[in-house]
């Protein structure tokens, strides 16, 4: 999956990641980009990102995915795995086409746990319960797949990278003429 956003970016792209972690995927990918800003609402991920050896074209930022656009529009916006822990999901990708350039694309793996077994869900839900898994948004492919056509863009490409259908790899592009 990695080597297919590479394949996407280009050297004189500015890219935000939101939900980055600890960072491993914002260090991998900034090589190949003029500027990567990585951000996660938790400022302990953030420490240990800082703490990893990366470029000088990596920032790191403590910000949650609803305030995370400073520096914007950019040429990309990726997302792994985040976009189910968002409440709102029609405003985070307003949010998220607004502040990328025409032609910019959203890049995401995002989970669609109501397409998981029962059990699975069940399980999830129990573990929310005792506080060991976040609260979730409970989308299908599908719903995703309509909220990210909503927001205005056009998916270019949707595969999956592993076993797991149930969280797609989706890139989507922001027309380059938008009335939005």
């Amino acid at each position: 999956m990695l080597a297919d956003v590479a394949s996407r970016l280009k050297p004189s792209d500015r890219v935000l990641e939101l939900g980055c972690g600890t960072g491993g995927t914002a260090i991998r990918l900034a090589v190949g980009v003029a500027h990567w800003t990585a951000t996660d609402f938790s400022s302990e991920m953030i420490e240990i990102a800082r703490a990893k050896p990366a470029g000088e074209n990596v920032s790191f930022v403590v910000a949650d995915a609803g305030n995370a656009f400073d520096g914007g529009p950019f040429d990309a916006i990726c997302a792994f795995n985040v976009l189910h822990l968002v409440e709102d999901h029609p405003a985070a990708l307003a949010r998220i086409f607004a502040n990328l350039k025409p032609a910019g694309l959203l890049i995401t793996k995002t989970w669609c746990f109501a397409d998981m077994p029962l059990k699975l869900r069940a399980l999830f839900s129990l573990l929310r319960v005792i506080g060991m898994f976040p609260a979730t948004t409970s989308l299908t492919v599908p719903q995703l797949r309509q909220a990210i056509l909503e927001a205005g863009f056009e998916i270019a490409e949707e595969r999956i990278f592993g076993k797991h259908w149930q969280n797609p790899y989706i890139v989507a592009r922001k027309p380059e003429l938008s009335d939005r």
